[in-house]
């Protein structure tokens, strides 16, 4: 139960960040790519942000070196690219369909909170095992 809260709070971490991002990008930027670059800035920082909480907190990895954790950090973004196709899915299909800054970020939100179910299964099959480890 501890590591379900846990993720459950570094998800709502990682997603403030998320759209905390997406809302100051739009702010500063306002051209023709506002939206698609601020939801990849939002993504980006997200990313990251959740990689440091997970790694240590959740499936208590300890990188050997550099080199390593590198690799790790890459399998944990490519599983992130389904995840990420969801996230974005629900994000754009909320601001087609209701027009509003605000329902962006709800679909946005949900997204985001779905995806992290699917990506703490992918991550624990595919990321922070032994034989990852040994690939990496």
């Amino acid at each position: 139960m501890t590591i379900a809260l846990l993720y459950l709070l570094f998800a709502c971490i990682s997603t403030a960040a998320n759209i905390a991002t997406q809302a100051a990008t739009v702010r500063v930027y306002h051209g023709t790519l506002a939206i698609p670059l601020s939801v990849a800035a939002g993504t980006a920082v997200g990313l990251v942000v959740k990689y440091v909480l997970d790694k240590r907190w959740i499936f208590r990895w300890k990188s050997q070196n550099t080199r390593h954790d590198a690799g790790t950090f890459m399998l944990y973004t490519l599983t992130g690219v389904v995840t990420t196709a969801i996230f974005w899915g629900c994000e754009y299909f909320f601001a087609h369909q209701f027009q509003t800054e605000g329902m962006r970020y709800v679909g946005g939100v949900i997204g985001l909170a779905f995806g992290y179910v699917v990506k703490y299964r992918m991550d624990k099959v595919f990321v922070f095992t032994d034989r990852a480890s040994a690939d990496a």
